[in-house]
C-alpha cells in the first residue's frame, strides 16, 4: 500500500494522474490539496472532489490552501485546460463537500502522525508545499518520498522560452522548496519530473481508443483530428466518456499551438514515478530557480557537476519509457473503468 498526500491544480493531466492512481489497487489517498494554477484553487478543489468520486474514491478529504502565489499575481490557463480545468468534460456534482480545513495544516498533521509512511506527489505550483515547509521545516524528514512535476533543464520551456508552467506560476515557492532540501540526506531528496522527460509522454487518439477497448466498450472511442471541435463522447462508460471529453480539448489545444493532435500528459508520468510503476532513471543535482530576471523568471537551473559548491537537493528524472507507460495506463485505467461500469 502506498499512502499519498497529493497537491494538485487539477487540469487535464492532473485528472489523468489522479485517475491512474485511483486505478491502482494499493493506493490510499490520505488527503488531496488544491493549489492555484491551471484554474483557481476553489475550482481545483471542487473538480478534484468530483473526480475522486467518479473514480470510486469517495470520502477523501480535499482542501484548499493558498489562493495566490507567494509573491506574484496568479495567472491561470483556461485556454489550455478549459474553464473548470477538465476540458469539455462536465463531471457530476459530488456528494461530498470540500473540507473547510487548511491544506497546509493537513499536510503537517498527516506527516507528523505517520512519519516515514507518506509519499508526497505535487503536480501543481509549489505554493502550498513552500508554505508547509515554512511552518514545518522538518517535513523533508517526515515524508517517505516526494515527487514533483515541474521545471525544465535541457528542454525548451512551455510557458516562456526557458520556464515550465508550474514553476513559472510561483517561482518564489519553487525556490524556497529547493532551498529547504539542501543538505538533506540523499534518500529524502525530491524526485523531479521535468519537461525533459514529461514532454515525451505524448498521448494520442489511439490511446483513447485503447482505453475504451480495455474498458470493454462495445463501440470504438474515436477522438480524431477531422471531427468537429468539442464533439462530445457518447460512450456508455462514464469514466471513459469524461476522460475522452477532457482529452479532446487537450488535443485541440496542442494542435492550435502546432504541436500536433496529441496531449502531453506530464502529471500522469509523475504519478507513475511516485507509484513506482513506470520505468525511469534519475540524476543527482543541485537545483535553483530564477526569481528576479523579467526575461528568465521561473527558469530552473540544475548543477550536475557541483560547480556551485552547494549540496545536492534533487533527483532529476533523466530517462523514461513512454511505450511502457502507456501500456500500463491503458491496462490500469481500463480495469478501473470496467469495474465502475
Amino acid at each position: 500500500m502506498t499512502s499519498y498526500l497529493l497537491d494538485v491544480d487539477t487540469g487535464i493531466d492532473d485528472a489523468l494522474a489522479i485517475t491512474y492512481l485511483a486505478a491502482l489497487p494499493d493506493t490510499e489517498f490520505v488527503a488531496v490539496t488544491a493549489s492555484p494554477g491551471n484554474v483557481d484553487a476553489d475550482q481545483v478543489a471542487r473538480t478534484t472532489l468530483a473526480l475522486l468520486e467518479l473514480c470510486g474514491r469517495p470520502g477523501v478529504e480535499v482542501a484548499v490552501g493558498a489562493r495566490v502565489p507567494l509573491s506574484i499575481p496568479l495567472v491561470t490557463t483556461p485556454e489550455t485546460h478549459g474553464p473548470q480545468g477538465i476540458g469539455y468534460a462536465v463531471l457530476p456534482e459530488p456528494d461530498g463537500a470540500v473540507s473547510d480545513r487548511d491544506a497546509v495544516d493537513l499536510w503537517i498533521e498527516h506527516a507528523r502522525a505517520r512519519p516515514g509512511e507518506l509519499t508526497a506527489l505535487i503536480t501543481a505550483p509549489l505554493t502550498n508545499f513552500a508554505l508547509a515547509l515554512r511552518r514545518a521545516p522538518d517535513l523533508p524528514d517526515l515524508l517517505a518520498r516526494v515527487v514533483i512535476m515541474g521545471g525544465s533543464f535541457y528542454h525548451q520551456g512551455n510557458t516562456t522560452p526557458t520556464a515550465e508552467w508550474n514553476t513559472h506560476v510561483d517561482p518564489h515557492a519553487a525556490k524556497e522548496v529547493f532551498a529547504a532540501y539542501r543538505g538533506k540526506p540523499l534518500d529524502r531528496l525530491p524526485v523531479i519530473c521535468s519537461l525533459d522527460t514529461t514532454e515525451r509522454m505524448e498521448l494520442h487518439p489511439r490511446h483513447v481508443q485503447e482505453l475504451a477497448a480495455a474498458a470493454g466498450a462495445a463501440v470504438p472511442e474515436l477522438v480524431l483530428p477531422d471531427q468537429p471541435e468539442g464533439q462530445a463522447s457518447t460512450s456508455s462508460n462514464a469514466l471513459i466518456r469524461h476522460l475522452s471529453d477532457a482529452l479532446r480539448f487537450y488535443f485541440e489545444f496542442h494542435r492550435r499551438y502546432d504541436q500536433g493532435y496529441l496531449a502531453h500528459v506530464h502529471d500522469f508520468f509523475a504519478a507513475g514515478v511516485a507509484a513506482g510503476t513506470l520505468e525511469h532513471a534519475t540524476r543527482l543535482a543541485t537545483v535553483d530557480v530564477e526569481t528576479e530576471s523579467p526575461l528568465l523568471i521561473g527558469t530552473t537551473v540544475a548543477d550536475y557537476r557541483a560547480l556551485w559548491n552547494a549540496p545536492p537537493n534533487a533527483w532529476i528524472v533523466s530517462a523514461n519509457n513512454p511505450e511502457q507507460a502507456f501500456t500500463e495506463l491503458v491496462a490500469a485505467v481500463g480495469r478501473l473503468a470496467t469495474r465502475l461500469g
